[in-house]
């Protein structure tokens, strides 16, 4: 581990300014993935910043809407009444990541902004565009059953690893920021980037900026809702593919909706053009599967040295229609 200077500012203000002061400077929270990265040699900062206690560990009501500080832990978020009874997605996603002792160090505002897991990053004797700019994408004809379908580039083919992130993106969740320049808010699912030329920025956060809340807006279609993980294990292990999934019903014909895919893409990717499929229809298997095979269109498979992802796009596929299914016979059923 590279030594490194360590600050325990009074204020979230303090904290953001000594990040910014210095290029190489990161907030250090929960740990859950910084802490690792330090050991591994990925994460070379000149400078730690400690945000541990300084940030908010409420979860309070505004107006019909859920305001969650950043501090707060997953494991206490996945646990709130309201969470569980309002947003069973986001309680669902949070209990399928990691581990419980994970989840209890875990922050909200630090979850998102998790790396990918991808073995090549995570390996420093091998080259890696998102490490070290340039240098290529050893995952390339590599080890890729983890890998992206949707939205990838020749610089870069990992995913984002957060379930929690996947959940509150589809929510339509709003990500509140504190940096150099003042304060500013945006929707969570412009939070995260594609990939493109430049795989080392992972979201569209300044340096120095620091998330504060995250509010979850008040909706009707959000209580029926769900998140699905399918992975290689049971526990502790990363999506293939995951589905959120939330909807409302009214007359028989799906009235609102909204989706998103995990460990498809570099970032939690807005299933949007499905959304479009199902909105106004009722639902059948028919309709599932053309909405999904929409979304679908522009996947591409890798190739690799372990057969590659090409099962990614059924499974998707397959993935997202039995929780449209599911999901629209308990509506009806209700």
């Amino acid at each position: 581990m590279k030594p490194f200077a360590y600050g325990k500012p009074a204020t979230t203000a303090e904290a953001v300014r000594a990040v910014a002061a210095e290029p190489s400077a990161m907030f250090l929270a929960g740990g859950t993935n910084l802490v690792d990265h330090l050991k591994l040699g990925v994460a070379r900062p000149e400078r730690i910043v400690d945000v541990t206690g300084l940030m908010s560990t409420e979860i309070r009501e505004n107006d019909g809407e859920l305001v969650i500080g950043a501090g707060v832990r997953n494991s206490d978020l996945a646990a709130d009444r309201r969470v569980r009874e309002r947003y069973p997605v986001l309680a669902e996603a949070l209990l399928s990541g990691a581990s419980p002792q994970l989840r209890n160090m875990a922050t909200v505002g630090g979850n998102p902004l998790q790396r990918t897991r991808c073995v090549y990053f995570q390996d420093v004797t091998t080259p890696c565009n998102k490490r070290s700019p340039g240098t290529g994408c050893s995952a390339l004809g590599g080890y890729t059953r983890h890998h992206a379908i949707l939205g990838a580039s020749e610089q870069c083919v990992a995913t984002h690893s957060s379930d929690m992130a996947v959940a509150m993106a589809m929510l339509d969740a709003r990500v509140h920021v504190l940096g150099p320049s003042g304060e500013r808010t945006l929707p969570f699912a412009d939070l995260h980037r594609l990939p493109g030329e430049h795989p080392e920025r992972d979201t569209v956060l300044e340096h120095g900026e620091l998330i504060t809340d995250i509010t979850l807006p008040a909706t009707s279609w959000s209580r029926r809702s769900t998140y699905r993980k399918v992975r290689d294990r049971a526990s502790y292990a990363f999506a293939l593919v995951s589905v959120a999934v939330g909807l409302s019903i009214s007359d028989g014909v799906i009235e609102e909706v909204r989706l998103a895919f995990g460990g498809v893409a570099h970032k939690p990717w807005r299933a949007q053009r499905a959304e479009e499929v199902l909105r106004g229809n009722r639902p059948s298997a028919d309709v599932f599967r053309t909405a999904a095979d929409a979304e679908l269109a522009d996947a591409k498979a890798l190739d690799g040295l372990d057969g590659g992802n090409a099962f990614k796009i059924p499974l998707a596929a397959r993935t997202l229609t039995a929780v449209l299914r599911d999901l629209t016979t308990e509506e009806r059923d209700r």
